[in-house]
């Protein structure tokens, strides 16, 4: 890839394809739980509201083995998350680029007491497959999210349930790509769980629950922050290559992570989303830069305002800069009322309308105790096999990415981007081709908003 055609692909942003636009999703039915917490609900419709049950454990049932593609600290985690889910889970494969990764990995999962054996531990860029043709049952999609769309696709043609971790990657065509896979998955009857974490976190599963029902109003605006730190970076070595340097540093560029809005910012994203009744913006209108990011290609700060076909606004901003102040929150607002989207359902005048009742550790009762989201979505996983009920999220995980990849176009290019250009767009970055050497065409500069597009 030549510096002439990563411009290109930018300016092409704009034109169309024969990719189809996605549409307004449903919400995914996957089990009910409309148990009240006990406060008044007053005229909230709980029982009208589908949501996500919460288990405290996958039920019994037939053994089921993993392989898990993706050997980094959250590979490794998904990893441990699937063995707690239940009984009868272990995981039997480990596929990764880098050995010393999957070391790592291998020895938290001993000390689990999950030992892998040599001969099913796999190196290089094709151990995806080696995992996938292990004879495994489950996939655990872990890797940077520049390979989601093709490990996927893979895992789905050998008709195994997955695991994908957000976000399910890093531009048009591969998000655009894991949505067709995810129809195919479907047909199968295969079931397939996505990393947005908090549709499986109990606590804001119950305030959703009152959202939907009406206890805000009529929604028609939402506020989202997400102030942080600076991410990790690692200083490259001089026997390094280009693609080991960018892989070990995949969360700084844009081609293999989908740059911060998209590669972390999508979990705000996804709840804002969610509580607004998983309906897209028509319109992404974006800023952002680069003020203190140590290597890579992307930006550190976004801002975007998110616009609706019935004129609500959201607006979004995220940052990773060290030594600022931080600030976390999700807010939704309605006529009647807004929610923090958590815990916290308010009244117009800030006073607290319903609160979820945590109950403190010693208490007898702990219906109301929040179990680990991450261990929540595998265990919904295990439960949707054994029940033989399939559930597939994969709609909504592609639509909070392309709502992502909206804002990110937005301020990369200073130009207002729609749902219809997003869904259009045939934009595809990184390389044609994944091998260790030199990967030409990505400068470590971000792009610069408001520049006139390169010509031919």
């Amino acid at each position: 890839m030549t510096n002439k055609e990563t411009n290109v692909s930018r300016r092409d942003f704009f034109k169309g394809s024969a990719l189809g636009v996605l549409g307004t999703v449903a919400v995914p039915t996957i089990l009910t739980g409309c148990s009240s917490s006990g406060s008044s609900d007053k005229e909230v419709k709980l029982k009208d509201v589908v949501v996500p049950e919460i288990l405290p454990k996958a039920p019994d049932g037939k053994a089921l083995t993993a392989g898990l593609v993706g050997c980094g600290d959250r590979g490794a985690g998904a990893a441990v998350d699937f063995i707690s889910a239940g009984t009868g889970l272990t995981v039997t494969a480990l596929g990764d680029v880098f050995p010393d990764k999957m070391e790592v990995c291998r020895k938290s999962l001993k000390n689990k007491g999950i030992d892998v054996p040599d001969d099913r531990c796999f190196i290089g860029f094709d151990a995806y497959k080696k995992v996938i043709d292990s004879g495994v049952d489950v996939v655990l999609l872990c890797a940077p999210p520049v390979f989601r769309a093709e490990h996927f696709d893979y895992a789905i043609s050998k008709n195994k349930h997955c695991f994908i971790e957000k976000p399910c990657g890093t531009d048009p065509v591969s998000a655009k790509k894991v949505l067709a896979t995810g129809k195919v998955a479907a047909s199968k009857g295969l079931s397939i769980i996505s990393g947005t974490i908090r549709r499986s976190q109990k606590d804001c599963i119950e305030t959703y629950r009152r959202v939907a029902g009406g206890a805000i109003g009529e929604i028609i605006s939402a506020h989202v922050t997400r102030l942080g730190g600076a991410l990790w970076h690692i200083k490259r070595k001089p026997e390094w290559s280009d693609m080991e340097y960018m892989l070990r540093n995949w969360v700084n560029f844009n081609w293999t992570s989908g740059d911060l809005i998209v590669e972390q910012f999508i979990h705000e994203i996804d709840q804002m989303t969610w509580f607004m009744g998983d309906k897209h913006p028509i319109r992404a209108e974006a800023t952002g830069g680069r003020q203190r990011r140590y290597n890579g290609d992307m930006y550190d700060f976004f801002s975007v305002e998110y616009v609706y076909d019935n004129g609500r606004r959201a607006h979004c901003t995220s940052r990773q800069i060290g030594g600022c102040d931080n600030s976390h929150g999700i807010f939704v607002y309605g006529t009647k009322g807004y929610t923090n989207c958590n815990n916290t359902i308010f009244n117009l005048d800030g006073s607290v309308a319903w609160k979820y009742p945590y109950p403190k550790k010693d208490d007898a009762d702990q219906t109301w105790a929040v179990p680990n989201p991450y261990v929540q979505e595998h265990i919904r996983l295990v439960t949707a096999i054994r029940t033989d009920k399939p559930v597939n999220d994969v709609d909504v995980h592609v639509q909070s990415t392309l709502i992502a990849m909206m804002g990110r176009e937005s301020a990369y290019t200073g130009k207002f981007v729609t749902w219809e250009q997003i869904n259009a767009s045939t934009m595809k970055l990184g390389p044609s081709e994944y091998a260790f050497g030199p990967v030409p065409g990505i400068p470590e500069t971000p792009p610069v908003a408001g520049i006139s597009p390169v010509t031919e």
